[in-house]
């Protein structure tokens, strides 16, 4: 089974060089895929540099920031290319720590979307987590899952592995958010064409170097893109395709 791991990057150059080692050391044999947005501190050309001597590394440029969800659809257009019969989708920042990726990825063995998650028992965040961030990270997850129906506990993770034939079969084109609201939409068009998810306990970690990229205007656009799935939700509603849409939640430490 081949696994390819997907990683947008903007600015994480003094982050890139650890996480590729430790991706690339996994007994998963990984293959990764860099998907650099024309970061100015060089990530890009380090990434190429990391990529020369390694066949299981790529790197897609990109001509400017233009959003988490166009880099994730651009670098699983590239894996579906590559033949890889799943994908991982993880921050460069060692938010999602890679010892995590061997159990994200064997979800899938039984569920069709598997999912880092901080919100099953054993998972959850690192201290140096002040209190607003907790309440608004948990405030999101909630809104999106009560007003979508989302059955996954962290609806808003970007720590997933997705069967191919998940990534096939939803219209990637068509999905409307280009930025972290992307991942809520992902997970809601999963959902409603019936595939099944499970999720294995996580600890969110808070980035080794640089600084955070989500702004207060990502988290207006996710609650915007919330309500517009929801208005969707109820003016087109119909019971879900395929696989019942009960989430088998896997705990695993």
């Amino acid at each position: 089974m081949k696994t390819t791991v997907i990683i947008p990057t903007y600015n994480e150059r003094e982050n890139l060089t650890d996480l590729l080692s430790e991706i690339l050391a996994l007994d998963i044999r990984a293959h990764i895929i860099v998907v650099d947005d024309n970061s100015p501190d060089g990530t890009g050309q380090l990434a190429d540099e990391l990529a020369a001597p390694n066949e299981r590394v790529r790197v897609i440029h990109r001509p400017a920031k233009l959003g988490l969800g166009t880099a994730y659809i651009a670098g699983f257009k590239m894996a579906l290319a590559d033949n890889a019969d799943r994908a991982v989708t993880m921050d460069a920042d060692f938010s999602h720590n890679p010892r995590y990726v061997p159990a994200v990825v064997a979800l899938t063995e039984q569920c069709h979307v598997g999912i880092g998650s901080r919100y099953v028992p054993g998972g959850g965040v690192t201290e140096d987590w002040g209190p607003r961030r907790r309440f608004l990270s948990q405030s999101a997850n909630t809104f999106a899952r009560i007003v979508l129906g989302l059955e996954a506990h962290d609806c808003t993770a970007g720590f997933r592995c997705y069967r191919r034939e998940v990534l096939q079969s939803i219209q990637l084109d068509r999905i409307f958010s280009n930025g972290y609201s992307f991942l809520i939409e992902m997970m809601y068009r999963c959902q409603r064409l019936g595939y099944t998810f499970g999720e294995t306990p996580i600890l969110f970690e808070n980035r080794h170097q640089g600084r955070s990229k989500i702004s207060q205007w990502e988290i207006y656009k996710a609650m915007f893109t919330v309500l517009r799935l929801a208005m969707s939700r109820l003016l087109f509603w119909r019971p879900a395709e395929r696989y019942g849409t009960r989430a088998a939640n896997r705990e695993t430490r």
